[in-house]
């Protein structure tokens, strides 16, 4: 038996490198909340909250005010059955990525008494993914530079904030691919479009022979009967990611035939919800995106491990850590330009 002795919230604030603009959001910094549980050996483990307000009602004060109702649900509990902590994590369902860091920090004990990496312990399908980066809402002249900063960076697939203005959107990918050609592009409207603008942007946009690997959350995320609309009329593949939290979203647009894409986000969904996430997507031929909030490399090495754990995602958006100001990656993987890549 290995129970748990200890937990600790550290709340650590960050700030962006420039302002993060997204469809009807805008932020120029995080705070996130670092977890860090200890077993009655000694033994630690680590893991990372970022919660988002707009898309889960969360807070880093929220996440800090559940400290004691955390303590009192983990303390004394045995990390070798994992499985339980996690059946009592469903009290937490109301905030999602504070799940992720304890269910995370807990398999992180585990996998440290037994001498084994987290990515192994999940599977061990790969040790390394590529992840892309991303430019975010600006002047259609700032866009372009950062899109080819990005290239020049070494990174092959570049993610593109859309959803404000349909015409500038339309001469903003026109744009950078003109300038960056030859790379792959995820376009992510944020549930911006209505769904005449959405069916207009795919068509606008293939009308002039450019590709787009997935077009993420073009509309609102309740409304799937637009989602799945778009859909069935885009030339590209749809995405749902603030449409999907938890299984019972996965399963309903599944059922609904609503998406091409599930992009699966720890901190919206809890870890050992992704995990069901993405048998639900295996067995119905959904394709898998893993993307990220604003985490810190310590939040974007839980989504890492999983990744490569796992080995079953088309696209990893794992770039937050570079957005912000962070004096070292601090997570249990190594990157260079565009390949991430965990250790052995």
């Amino acid at each position: 038996m290995s129970k748990i002795k200890n937990i600790k919230f550290i709340t650590k604030k960050y700030s962006y490198k420039k302002p993060f603009h997204i469809a009807n959001s805008f932020a120029t910094g995080a705070t996130n909340v670092e977890v860090e549980i200890e077993t009655e050996e000694g033994i630690k483990g680590f893991g990372e909250a970022s919660p988002s307000w707009r898309v889960c009602g969360e807070t880093s004060d929220s996440v800090v005010s559940l400290l004691n109702k955390a303590k009192s649900i983990l303390n004394g509990k045995d990390i070798e059955r994992y499985s339980l902590i996690f059946k009592e994590m469903s009290s937490f369902i109301f905030s999602p990525s504070l799940v992720t860091a304890i269910e995370f920090a807990v398999i992180d004990a585990l996998c440290k008494k037994n001498g084994i990496r987290v990515w192994k312990f999940l599977g061990g399908n790969k040790n390394e993914i590529e992840t892309d980066k991303t430019v975010s809402i600006s002047s259609v002249d700032d866009m372009v530079t950062d899109s080819i900063k990005i290239k020049r960076e070494g990174f092959n697939i570049i993610k593109i904030k859309t959803g404000e203005n349909l015409s500038k959107d339309i001469e903003v990918i026109e744009e950078i691919y003109r300038k960056t050609k030859g790379l792959r592009y995820i376009v992510d409207a944020n549930t911006g479009y209505t769904p005449k603008e959405a069916i207009c942007f795919a068509k606008k946009i293939y009308s002039k022979g450019i590709d787009i690997s997935v077009f993420e959350q073009p509309v609102n995320r309740y409304d799937i009967e637009s989602l799945k609309l778009v859909r069935f009329n885009s030339p590209f593949p749809v995405c749902a990611d603030e449409s999907v939290k938890t299984k019972y979203d996965a399963l309903n647009l599944i059922k609904k035939e609503a998406v091409d894409y599930i992009n699966i986000k720890l901190m919206k969904s809890g870890f050992s919800q992704a995990l069901s996430i993405i048998e639900l997507a295996l067995s119905s031929n959904i394709k898998l995106m893993i993307g990220c909030m604003s985490e810190s490399s310590v939040g974007i090495n839980q989504s890492v491990q999983l990744a490569c754990g796992r080995g079953v995602f088309d696209f990893c958006d794992l770039d937050s850590h570079l957005l912000i100001k962070e004096d070292k990656i601090r997570g249990d993987f190594v990157q260079n330009k565009n390949i991430i890549r965990v250790k052995p």
